[in-house]
C-alpha cells in the first residue's frame, strides 16, 4: 500500500494535470487569498494609525491638529524600527511591483514566500507614520506573493506560476480599489506586459474574488468622493488633451526626481539602517507646514474632487511637495507604494488647471473636481505607461460614461508623450538601473536570470607562479585543462597561462627554458568573476577579450580561486533553459 504523502502527490498530480479545473480553482483560492490580504493590510495601517496617533475619524484632521515636534518624533521613530529591517531585507524597499515585475520575467514567478508577512509590517509601519506613499503597491506585493506561493505549492510550470502571480496582483488591485475590470487590466497590462487567452480568465475569477470579499470585509465604500461630471463644451476636450500634456511632463518630473532622490541617500557617508530615519525626519518638517503630504493623501484628493475652494497656487505647491515627500520616504528606505501618490499629484495638478481653464473659459469649463478627476488618471497613465488601466481604474470608480471621452483623451495623450521622452516607467527604470530590461528581449534577461554557480566547474588545476617551464612542460601534458590559473605562495590569483601561451614560448630558444618560470609566461591582468555573478555579465567579459575561461573567485573582490567557467558552458546553459521555457 501506497504511503499517505505519495497518494496525496499523486492526487495532487492528476488535479493538476486537469488544466481549466485546476487554474480555475486556484484562481479562487487566489482571489480570496488576496481580498483578506488586502482588508487586512489596511485594517493594519489603521491598527498602527491609531497606535501613532490616537483615535480619528479623519486622518488629515488629525495630523493638522498634533502639535510640530509630535509630527517630527512619530515618523522619525518610525524609520528607526523600519532601518533594521530594510538593512536585512533589501526586497522590502520601495513599491514593491518592480520585484513583482523581476519575479515574472526573470525567476519564473517565484517570489518569497517571507514578501508577505515582511513586506506588510514594513509598509504598514511607513505609512501609518506618515510616510508618503501609497498602499496599492505593497498590497499588490502581498497578493502575488500569494499567488506565488500557490504556484510553489504544487512545484507546478513557469506559465502557471506566471498566471497564479498575476491572479494575485489583480485580485490586489480590485480589493483595493473596488474596481475588478480595472485589476484585470493592471495584472495583463503592467504585471504580465502581454495579453493572453489563456492568462485571461484566472485572472478575472480572481479579480471578481477579492473584490467580492473585500466588500463583506470593508464594506462598498467607494475610494473616493466623485463629483457629478458633464462635459460642458467640446471645446473642453482641448483642455483635456492640455491636461494630458501637463500630466506626462509631470509624470516624468516624478519618475525622475524619486530615483534621484534614492542615488543621494545611496551616496550619504553614514549606515543604510539610519536612511529611513533621516526621511522620517524630512518627511516630518514637511507635515509641520503641509500636513496634506503625511501618509496615503486621499483625504485631500476628496477635498480637491469635491470641488472645495483652495487657491490654485496651493494645488500647485502640494503638487511639488508631493513629488518631494514620495521621493524622500521611498529613497531612504521606506516601503509604499507609487500609484496613490500619483493620484494625488494628477488631483491637484488637474484641480490647479481646472482654475485656469476656467479663467481663460468661462462658462465652458467644467468644476474643478473634474479636472482633478481626470488628472489622476492622466498622471497614472503617465508614470505606469499604462493608459488602459488608468481609464478603468476612474471609470469604475464613477461608473460615469460621460466621463470616458475626456479620461481617454487626456490618459493616452499622456502616455504617449511620457513614452515618447523616456521609454521607461515609473515601475521598469527600477529595473533598468539593475540591468533588467523588459524590452531589450529574452535573450539578456534569461542570461540575466543564470549565475556563475549553475555553470562553474570546480575541478581546475593552480599552478605556483615560481614553477620552472620543464616542470610546466609535464604538467600540461598529463593534463585534461586548457587553462591555468597562477597563484602566489599564499594561494592568491596573479595570473593565468593558457596552451598557446605555452606554444609560444616553446618556440623561443631552448636555452631560455630553465630560466621560465610560470610567472613570466602568466598575463597579470585578468578578468574574473565570482559565483552570484549572472551569465549576461560573464558573456561580456568573454567578449572583451576573446577569452574561453574566467576564472572564478570565492566573492567579488577576492582573490582566491575556488573554480573556473567557460563560454561553451554559458551557452549550453543558455539553450538548455530557453528550451525549458518554450516547454514550459
Amino acid at each position: 500500500m501506497q504511503p499517505l504523502t505519495q497518494r496525496i502527490r499523486n492526487a495532487l498530480d492528476r488535479f493538476e494535470q486537469t488544466e481549466h479545473v485546476f487554474l480555475f480553482i486556484n484562481a479562487i483560492i487566489i482571489g480570496v487569498f488576496a481580498g483578506f490580504g488586502a482588508a487586512g493590510f489596511r485594517y493594519l495601517i489603521i491598527l498602527f494609525q491609531h497606535l501613532f496617533y490616537g483615535p480619528f475619524d479623519n486622518y488629515l484632521w488629525r495630523i493638522s491638529e498634533i502639535p510640530w515636534y509630535y509630527k517630527l518624533f512619530v515618523p522619525t521613530a518610525a524609520g528607526i524600527l523600519l532601518g533594521p529591517m530594510i538593512y536585512y531585507f533589501r526586497e522590502l524597499k520601495g513599491d514593491g511591483v518592480p520585484e513583482v515585475m523581476n519575479a515574472v520575467v526573470l525567476k519564473g514567478g517565484r517570489l518569497p514566500p517571507r514578501a508577505v508577512v515582511l513586506k506588510a509590517l514594513a509598509s504598514a509601519l511607513t505609512i501609518a507614520s506618515g510616510g508618503s506613499v501609497g498602499r496599492e503597491g505593497p498590497i499588490v506585493m502581498i497578493g502575488s506573493s500569494m499567488g506565488s506561493a500557490t504556484g510553489q505549492l504544487y512545484n507546478t510550470s513557469t506559465q502557471r506560476m506566471r498566471t497564479f502571480v498575476a491572479c494575485g496582483a489583480a485580485g490586489a488591485i480590485a480589493a483595493t480599489f473596488n474596481a475588478p475590470i480595472a485589476g484585470v487590466m493592471f495584472a495583463i497590462e503592467i504585471i504580465m506586459g502581454e495579453f493572453a487567452i489563456e492568462h485571461f480568465s484566472p485572472i478575472v475569477v480572481s479579480s471578481v474574488i477579492a473584490t467580492a470579499i473585500s466588500h463583506q470585509l470593508t464594506g462598498n465604500i467607494p475610494s473616493f468622493i466623485i463629483p457629478p461630471y458633464e462635459l460642458v463644451s467640446i471645446v473642453e476636450l482641448g483642455n483635456y488633451a492640455v491636461l494630458g500634456l501637463a500630466a506626462a511632463l509631470v509624470a516624468l518630473l516624478y519618475t525622475n526626481v524619486l530615483y534621484k532622490t534614492e542615488d543621494l541617500f545611496d551616496r550619504l557617508p553614514i549606515p543604510l539602517y539610519l536612511h529611513p530615519a533621516m526621511g522620517g525626519l524630512a518627511i516630518g518638517t514637511m507635515g509641520i507646514f503641509f500636513p496634506q503630504v503625511f501618509g496615503v493623501g486621499y483625504e485631500t484628493i476628496d477635498m480637491v474632487l469635491s470641488g472645495q475652494q483652495v487657491a490654485w497656487l496651493f494645488l500647485l505647491t502640494l503638487t511639488v511637495i508631493k513629488i518631494l515627500a514620495t521621493s524622500i520616504t521611498l529613497g531612504s528606505g521606506g516601503s509604499g507604494g507609487i500609484f496613490a501618490p500619483s493620484l494625488f499629484i494628477g488631483a491637484t495638478l488637474g484641480g490647479a488647471m481646472g482654475y485656469l481653464f476656467q479663467a481663460v473659459l468661462p462658462g465652458m469649463t467644467a468644476p474643478i473636481g473634474a479636472y482633478a478627476l481626470v488628472g489622476m488618471g492622466a498622471m497614472v497613465a503617465g508614470t505606469t505607461h499604462g493608459p488602459l488601466t488608468a481609464i478603468l481604474i476612474i471609470f469604475e470608480m464613477t461608473h460615469d460614461y460621460k466621463i470616458i471621452l475626456p479620461l481617454m483623451i487626456a490618459c493616452i495623450i499622456s502616455t504617449v508623450v511620457a513614452r515618447a521622452i523616456q521609454i521607461d516607467s515609473i515601475y521598469t527604470l527600477k529595473l533598468v538601473r539593475r540591468g533588467v530590461n523588459i524590452y531589450k528581449g529574452r535573450e539578456q534577461n534569461v542570461l540575466k536570470s543564470l549565475y556563475v554557480e549553475e555553470v562553474m566547474r570546480s575541478e581546475f588545476e593552480e599552478v605556483p607562479e615560481n614553477t620552472p617551464f620543464p616542470h610546466l612542460m609535464d604538467l600540461i601534458s598529463e593534463s585534461t585543462f586548457s587553462y591555468f590559473p597562477v597563484v602566489n605562495s599564499k594561494g592568491l590569483l596573479t595570473g593565468i597561462f593558457s596552451l598557446n601561451d605555452l606554444r609560444r614560448i616553446v618556440r623561443e630558444e631552448e636555452s631560455l627554458h630553465l630560466l621560465i618560470v610560470a610567472e613570466d609566461i602568466a598575463v597579470k591582468d585578468v578578468i574574473t568573476t565570482y559565483p552570484d555573478e549572472n551569465l549576461n555579465e560573464v558573456m561580456k567579459k568573454f567578449g572583451r577579450l576573446n577569452i574561453e575561461e574566467i576564472p572564478v573567485m570565492e566573492r567579488e573582490g577576492s582573490r582566491k580561486v575556488v573554480g573556473m567557467v567557460r563560454r561553451r558552458n554559458v551557452i549550453e546553459a543558455y539553450n538548455r533553459e530557453m528550451i525549458t521555457r518554450e516547454l514550459e
